[in-house]
């Protein structure tokens, strides 16, 4: 017999008459591992919870508006104070928020629910009042720089 043929049968039979018991392992209480949460990816980034609609969202419910996690848009002051790339990045949580609403406002209406039991438009305000905030920041964050530029060129043709 030569050595290959050697080699590949005591490979071949090793791997025939090996068995392997994991049940042990899988059922132990003590061998569990934590699962990452699932990050929603693609069209599923426009449902809240991976729900089309939240579970209730009555208008006028004093209680729902205490817990609720929306609490007021930003204000300008508070704006003034963030980096550009803050403000960039919280555009689009922004934008990505109000894709979210226009989701639920149209799966409301495609289950053909009143608008006086189930709206958005608070939360929708804040949105379009934040982004409207950060726009006008941004440009009076633009108007001083233009007129730092035209005030340092007068003060270098006046040298």
């Amino acid at each position: 017999m030569s050595m290959l043929q050697r080699i590949s049968r005591s490979i071949n039979w090793g791997l025939t008459n090996r068995t392997f018991s994991t049940s042990r392992i899988a059922l132990a209480e003590t061998t569990t591992t934590p699962v990452a949460p699932v990050k929603a990816t693609g069209l599923y980034q426009f449902f809240e919870n991976n729900e089309s609609l939240p579970k209730q969202n009555w208008t006028g419910n004093n209680k729902q508006q205490a817990t609720s996690n929306t609490r007021r848009a930003w204000k300008a002051q508070e704006l003034r104070q963030k980096s550009f790339d803050d403000l960039h990045k919280l555009w689009y949580v922004l934008l990505k928020e109000r894709n979210v609403l226009a989701t639920q406002r149209e799966e409301a209406s495609r289950l053909k629910l009143p608008k006086q039991l189930w709206t958005n438009q608070g939360r929708l305000k804040k949105c379009q009042k934040s982004m409207a905030r950060i726009k006008f920041v941004l440009h009076e964050r633009q108007r001083e720089y233009e007129q730092q530029l035209v005030k340092n060129a007068v003060v270098v043709e006046s040298q």
